[in-house]
C-alpha cells in the first residue's frame, strides 16, 4: 500500500515538473549582423527568478513633426516571444529616469524606478512604448509576441520560402509569392525589399522577423488576392488592394516618410486585423473603395485588439476615395478594443482620431467604434464625420454617411481640438449616428446630463460642431 502511495506521489510531482516548463517559456532572437543598432537602452528579459537575457535593440526611423517641417528621427525597438510570466528590465545608457512610463496607459503597467533602470511584469503579450522623461521619438518599441506557433519543423519543403536568421537582400528588391506558399520570415532576420501577394490565393506570410525595404515603401504588399493570412512580422506597411478574406494578425508597422500609412485597405471586403501595431507618418488604417487600380466598395472590415499611433494624420480614416461614374459602398466595418496612443495633425481637413470623410460619390454605412480608449494626443480632433468635396483628393462629395455607433469611447486629455460633424447638402446627409457611453475625462456626456441648458445641444458639452445636413445624433449612458 505504502509503495502505491509513494508510485502516485511520484506521479504526481513528476507531471508538475513537466507542466511547470510548458507554462513559462522565454524565446529571444539575436539581431543579424549588418543591421543597424541603437544603444539608448539595454533591454533585458527573463522568467521570474531566473537568468536575465540580453536583447538587441534596433534602431528605427519615426516622424516627428515640428510646426510644418517633418523630422526623421532614431527610436529603439525590440522584440521577443514568450508564454506564462516575465520580468523586463530596461537601462538608460545616458542619463538617469526623471519619469518613466509603459504605454497603453490603459494596460495599468507601472515600472519600478531606480536610478537609470526601470523594470516591470509581462503576464500576457503586449505591444508597448517605454518613454523616459517624456520622450516619445526616442522611445523603446518592445514587442512582446506570444510563442510563435507557425515556425516550419523543416526548412526544406516545396511550398515554403524560408529566411532563416541573418541579413537578406530580395533580388530586385521584390518577391513575388506564387499561390499555395508559404513565406516564413524567422525571428533574427531582417529582409530588404518588399513581399508581395499579387494574384493569388491561399498565401501565408509569417515569423517573426523584419522586412523593410531600403529607403522608404511596402514591406508587404496583398493585391487582387484571396485567402491570405499575415502574422507575427515587423515591417513599414501593408496595404490590402482588391482582395478578399485576408487576416493580419500581430503585425507591427513603423513608418517615418511622407504617404507612409500603415495598413490601408482598398475595394476588398472581409478584412480582419486583430492584435496590430502601427506607428505611422500618415494615416495609421484607412478604408477606400476605387483606388489605386482597384476597383469596387468595401465590406466586413474588422479591427480589433489592436493600437494606434499617428505621429501625422488620423489613426482611422474612412471613406475618401472611390468612383465617381459607378459610386461605391463601404459598409460593415467594426473598430473594437483599440487605444489610440498620439495623433498630430495641424491641418483641420485632416484631423480626427476616429475619421469618416465620404468623398466621390460613396456611401458609407454601418460602422461600429466600442471600447475605444484615446490618450492625450498631441493635436487634432476625437471625432471627424464629413461628407465634403476635398478637391485635391475627390471628384464629388460622398452620397452620405448612415447609422455610425460611437460605444465605450475614452478621451482622457486636453488637447482636443472640436470635433465636427456635418453635412453637405439636403442630397448629401449624415443621419443616425448614436453616441453610447461616451466619456470625456471621467464625464459621461448625454443628452440628458444634468446641468445643460435646454437650449444647449449635447454636442456643445463634448465639445463637437453638428452643423447642417445632420439627422438623428443622440448621445445615452
Amino acid at each position: 500500500m505504502e509503495i502505491k502511495k509513494l508510485l502516485i506521489i511520484s506521479a504526481v510531482l513528476s507531471g508538475f515538473m513537466h507542466t511547470v516548463p510548458a507554462q513559462n517559456r522565454l524565446v529571444t532572437y539575436p539581431a543579424p549582423q549588418g543591421v543597424e543598432l541603437k544603444r539608448d537602452f539595454t533591454v533585458k528579459v527573463r522568467q521570474p527568478g531566473g537568468e536575465w537575457k540580453a536583447i538587441d535593440t534596433y534602431a528605427v526611423k519615426v516622424n516627428e513633426t515640428r510646426g510644418t517641417r517633418h523630422h526623421v528621427e532614431l527610436a529603439s525597438l525590440s522584440y521577443f516571444d514568450f508564454k506564462g510570466e516575465v520580468e523586463v528590465e530596461v537601462t538608460v545608457n545616458k542619463g538617469d529616469i526623471k519619469t518613466g512610463r509603459v504605454r497603453p496607459l490603459s494596460y495599468e503597467i507601472t515600472p519600478r524606478i531606480d536610478g537609470s533602470t526601470m523594470t516591470f511584469k509581462l503576464d500576457r503579450p503586449r505591444h508597448l512604448s517605454v518613454e523616459v522623461n517624456g520622450d516619445i521619438f526616442h522611445n523603446l518599441h518592445l514587442f512582446a509576441n506570444p510563442i510563435d506557433i507557425h515556425k516550419p519543423r523543416k526548412q526544406k519543403d516545396k511550398d515554403l520560402i524560408y529566411f532563416g536568421p541573418g541579413l537578406h537582400q530580395l533580388p530586385g528588391d521584390t518577391l513575388n509569392i506564387p499561390s499555395g506558399k508559404t513565406v516564413y520570415v524567422a525571428g533574427g532576420a531582417v529582409v530588404r525589399g518588399c513581399i508581395r501577394a499579387f494574384d493569388v490565393r491561399d498565401v501565408k506570410i509569417l515569423g517573426r522577423g523584419i522586412v523593410h525595404p531600403i529607403g522608404r515603401g511596402e514591406g508587404i504588399h496583398i493585391g487582387n488576392s484571396r485567402n491570405i493570412l499575415v502574422e507575427g512580422l515587423i515591417t513599414t506597411q501593408c496595404p490590402t488592394g482588391g482582395s478578399d478574406s485576408v487576416t493580419i494578425r500581430n503585425v507591427k508597422v513603423i513608418s517615418s516618410y511622407g504617404w507612409g500609412d500603415g495598413l490601408n485597405v482598398f475595394a476588398s471586403n472581409n478584412v480582419l486585423f486583430d492584435s496590430v501595431f502601427c506607428r505611422n507618418s500618415d494615416d495609421c488604417t484607412t478604408v477606400y473603395a476605387t483606388r489605386k487600380g482597384y476597383t469596387g466598395g468595401c465590406r466586413n472590415i474588422t479591427m480589433k485588439n489592436s493600437t494606434l499611433w499617428a505621429d501625422v494624420a488620423h489613426p482611422i480614416f474612412i471613406g475618401l476615395h472611390g468612383n465617381v461614374e459607378h459610386p461605391d459602398t463601404i459598409e460593415n466595418l467594426n473598430y473594437l478594443n483599440i487605444d489610440i496612443l498620439d495623433h498630430r495633425e495641424m491641418q483641420i481637413d485632416y484631423q480626427g482620431c476616429l475619421a469618416i470623410n465620404a468623398g466621390d460619390n460613396n456611401l458609407v454605412r454601418n460602422v461600429r467604434f466600442e471600447n475605444i480608449r484615446i490618450e492625450d494626443f498631441r493635436q487634432g480632433q476625437l471625432v471627424n464625420l464629413r461628407i465634403f468635396l476635398n478637391k485635391k483628393y475627390c471628384q464629388a462629395p460622398g452620397r452620405g454617411i448612415e447609422n455610425i455607433l460611437f460605444k465605450d469611447i475614452t478621451y482622457n486629455g486636453k488637447n482636443s481640438e472640436i470635433s465636427l460633424i456635418a453635412g453637405y447638402d439636403q442630397d448629401h446627409k449624415i443621419k443616425n449616428i448614436r453616441f453610447e457611453n461616451l466619456k470625456i475625462n471621467g464625464v459621461v456626456i448625454y443628452d440628458d446630463i444634468p446641468g445643460k441648458p435646454k437650449w444647449y445641444k449635447t454636442g456643445d458639452i463634448a465639445r463637437f460642431s453638428i452643423g447642417e445636413h445632420v439627422e438623428g445624433v443622440t448621445f445615452t449612458k
